[in-house]
């Protein structure tokens, strides 16, 4: 029974510490909204609107992962002008300071995709 329990709180551990390091890609609209509102210094009613962006678009994005039952190119293709939509909609809701810092992220963040980092956090 002991060896059990012990086994069960190995694999809880290990899936947790997992999650922590990989999950950042699959973070809720919630999430997200409230990660740029820490980086950008939203107002609350910013935040309110980019939680609704966010969540339109993960709606949008499952019925296309849906749809394109695991075919890689054909999501890619469909989720691009998504994701500029997404980014338009919420560039509208920004300062001009903000739409500056928010630009830079997101040149940040495209650059470490394309390094191979993931869009998680810093790659050492």
């Amino acid at each position: 029974m002991k060896k059990l329990l012990l086994m069960c709180c190995f694999l809880i551990g290990i899936s947790a510490v997992s999650r922590a390091q990989g999950g950042g890609m699959r973070k809720s609209p919630e999430e997200r909204a409230k990660a740029l509102q820490t980086q950008l210094k939203l107002s609350d009613d910013q935040t309110t609107k980019v939680t609704a962006i966010y969540k339109e678009q993960a709606t949008k994005m499952d019925s296309v992962r849906t749809a394109a039952n695991g075919d890689r190119d054909a999501m890619r293709s469909a989720m691009m002008p998504m994701m500029k939509a997404t980014n338009d909609k919420i560039k509208a809701l920004l300062t001009p300071e903000q739409a500056t810092a928010y630009d830079a992220a997101m040149k940040e963040r495209m650059d470490r995709m394309r390094q191979g980092g993931g869009g998680g956090g810093s790659q050492n």
